[in-house]
């Protein structure tokens, strides 16, 4: 049987579609391809900007650095504290009689002698009642030599029996009674010469005469508060000083040891050097409430450097250590591994180093250990390093990294031992 034309056609003009299920399942997985080139091209993109510039270009990352080498060399190890000048003797200068006073002999300011003379009492008074005692005792005197003659009548009479025992006695008895009187006679006329002594006031110490405190015609008597003048010792000084009960036990090893100990004395601002002297002595006791230790140090002051109730900063030197590590501060950095430095090798490269610290004097500061004397450690930059960075020396690039910092003058070190 011939099939028609018509019939045929159509046979071949609708073919059979794809099924549902593998349309998707090839959509599904051009999607996840696509997402996969995505994330490859993220990675990539990550890692390559993660990369130093100097390694994309084909050169390792470098830091510039400012080092210093470690020089070997001694360091004072000092104590400085704020202190007081505090006068060896300040007397308030009062009159030990009464009476008015008649005459000033200093001036305001004046340096005075021990013995020199600052002021006269009426005498008179005085001078009146010396004569006095002195006429009382001629008078004694004499009836004690009476009463002595006949005391020895009475002895040649008694052996002859030609008086009684009892007066006799009695007659003896009379001249120890005035004995008696013509010593307290006596008495009273050294009394009475003191007294006329006492009316010329003298100075009791040598130093400086502050403001007068009276006039002359005022009535003056020992209660008087203020006395008449006061009078300062400044040759020589002290200084009086606190240090931490921490610091006692070294200052008393050397103390114990028979050393002296030289004390520096300047202004509060550390500026101006105003005296050297020496340690002279440490407080029997620690103050509990705020855990130190007074201190005094004797200065001579020729030069009137110091004066009464200044506040100055005294430096002590305790030691010095010789020949030990000695770095910049600067170049001590401190973090989770402790207290370190970076030590540049001869490959520009740093590494971190553990060290253990000693006393500091100005910029320096000794280390105990953990370098050597001509390593170079970093004093600048240390902020941008790590352990095994790469650095580049900027004090060799035409310096243009700051110097090493060189030791203050004395009268801008400060100093103070680290535990």
């Amino acid at each position: 049987m011939t099939e028609s034309p018509q019939e045929s056609e159509e046979g071949r003009a609708a073919p059979s579609a794809p099924p549902p299920r593998a349309r998707g399942s090839r959509l599904s997985s051009l999607i996840w391809g696509g997402v996969v080139i995505l994330i490859l091209v993220g990675v990539a993109w990550f890692v390559h900007s993660r990369a130093p510039q100097d390694k994309r270009v084909g050169r390792p990352a470098s830091v510039s650095v400012v080092t210093t080498p470690v020089q070997q060399g001694d360091l004072p190890v000092t104590l400085n504290a704020l202190g007081t000048v505090t006068p060896l003797a300040t007397v308030t200068v009062k009159t030990q009689i009464n009476g008015r006073l008649v005459s000033i002999g200093f001036r305001e300011g004046q340096i005075v002698k021990a013995g020199d003379f600052l002021a006269l009492v009426d005498p008179r008074p005085y001078e009146i009642a010396l004569e006095q005692a002195q006429g009382q005792l001629v008078r004694d005197t004499a009836l004690l030599h009476d009463a002595q003659i006949d005391l020895a009548r009475y002895r040649t009479l008694a052996t002859q029996d030609s008086i009684p025992q009892q007066q006799l006695d009695t007659q003896e008895y009379l001249v120890r009674q005035y004995e008696g009187t013509v010593r307290s006679d006596e008495a009273m006329v050294r009394n009475a010469r003191l007294n006329v002594e006492y009316c010329h006031i003298v100075a009791p110490v040598a130093g400086r005469a502050g403001l007068r405190q009276v006039d002359q015609g005022n009535y003056v008597q020992p209660s008087d508060p203020s006395g008449v003048v006061v009078i300062t010792q400044l040759q020589p000084i002290s200084v009086i000083f606190t240090l931490p009960e921490d610091n006692v036990p070294a200052v008393m090893k050397r103390l114990t040891s028979g050393a002296s100990l030289p004390v520096t004395a300047y202004d509060r601002a550390l500026t101006t050097k105003l005296a050297v002297g020496t340690l002279l002595t440490v407080d029997n006791q620690i103050d509990t409430t705020t855990g130190t230790v007074k201190l005094r140090a004797q200065f001579d002051n020729r030069d009137n450097g110091l004066f009464p109730n200044q506040f100055v900063t005294a430096l002590l030197l305790v030691d010095t250590l010789k020949g030990t590590n000695l770095v910049p501060t600067a170049a001590v950095q401190r973090g989770a591994p402790g207290t370190f430095v970076y030590v540049v090798n001869s490959e520009r490269v740093v590494g971190l180093r553990p060290v253990k610290l000693g006393p500091t004097d100005g910029d320096r500061v000794a280390v105990l250990s953990g370098v050597n004397p001509g390593e170079q450690v970093v004093v600048d930059g240390a902020d941008k390093l790590r352990d095994g960075a790469k650095v580049t020396l900027g004090n060799e690039q035409g310096g243009t990294g700051p110097a090493p910092a060189a030791t203050p003058p004395d009268g801008q070190r400060r100093s103070r031992n680290k535990k």
